[in-house]
């Protein structure tokens, strides 16, 4: 693995959330009422997780956002501030109070409801805003928790100003093909890849984006074409606690790494190093390590 002295400049463009983690014993199915055993408040968001992920990997970060005007907005910007994330462009808005999921957790499984609520306001006003730094950056990260019409217009700025963009295309949703071929890496959920591709030939996929996709399950393994074989890594903790954030995780390595232009094989292995250590403690931001604990 290869880490130059310089630190990379990335923009992370996306959502920015307060998780309410609900601990049962099981998940309530319809019509079914479970008593929490307690519950627990984490900052999330794949927007936000990726800034911070990136951020403790030594990036230098912007973030473009938006955020309610209400306490919880309040508190999602300063934990940004405090990971040293530059919040110049997340804009605060009093049409959505400030986005917020709501987890069941019961053992290795959880259920997840979000409000996208002030996610929802994300413009292409703010992309123009922050043009120069993203003129500056060596790359543009992007997931689906803002509205798409944004994401679009932002990997075409990006493109056109000759930069390097990465999507975690989580949730899934579908994606226009003119989309998927713009972008340079794509991370997919591999239960997710006919909702985003329209089809479920893994393979097939994997083929047609050679070395550009790579798909994840949830025991950190990551699945790639390199043009001649399928190439397939996996790092799983026998003590996972915390699932959720694993993939933001996993992109958040990949980028930094390929922005200090490592293979894209040691770049799979660095972002499965980085996922690995975040299920190991809760919450999706609090327990993305830092790059010294790497080295």
């Amino acid at each position: 693995m290869n880490f130059s002295s310089e630190h990379p400049k990335i923009v992370v463009v996306g959502s920015c959330t307060l998780d309410l983690v609900l601990y049962t014993d099981k998940i309530p199915g319809c019509n079914e009422t479970v008593i929490a055993k307690h519950s627990e408040n984490y900052f999330g968001g794949k927007g936000a997780n990726q800034a911070v992920g990136t951020a403790r990997l030594g990036a230098n970060v912007y973030f473009i956002g938006c955020v309610g005007i209400d306490p919880l907005g309040q508190q999602i910007m300063r934990n940004l501030v405090n990971e040293n994330v530059n919040v110049g462009f997340v804009y605060e808005t009093d049409q959505q109070s400030t986005a917020i999921a709501y987890v069941t957790s019961c053992g290795e499984d959880f259920s997840i409801v979000a409000d996208p609520g002030s996610n929802k306001m994300i413009t292409s006003k703010q992309v123009d805003d922050a043009e120069k730094y993203i003129h500056a950056s060596d790359l543009v990260l992007l997931q689906l928790e803002i509205p798409m019409e944004v994401v679009e217009y932002t990997v075409k700025k990006a493109k056109d100003l000759g930069k390097l963009v990465g999507l975690y295309a989580s949730p899934g949703t579908k994606i226009n093909n003119e989309l998927l071929d713009r972008v340079d890496f794509i991370i997919a959920k591999s239960n997710e890849l006919s909702i985003i591709f329209g089809e479920d030939q893994r393979e097939e996929i994997l083929k047609k984006y050679f070395n550009k996709l790579f798909v994840r399950d949830e025991t950190n393994s990551t699945i790639y074409f390199d043009g001649t074989e399928m190439k397939y890594f996996r790092n799983e903790n026998e003590s996972m606690v915390y699932k959720m954030g694993m993939g933001d995780a996993f992109t958040s390595g990949f980028a930094v790494a390929l922005c200090h232009k490592n293979t894209i094989e040691d770049c799979v292995k660095f972002g499965n190093l980085v996922s690995s250590k975040v299920s190991l403690g809760k919450g999706a931001q609090s327990a993305l390590p830092y790059l010294k604990d790497l080295m």
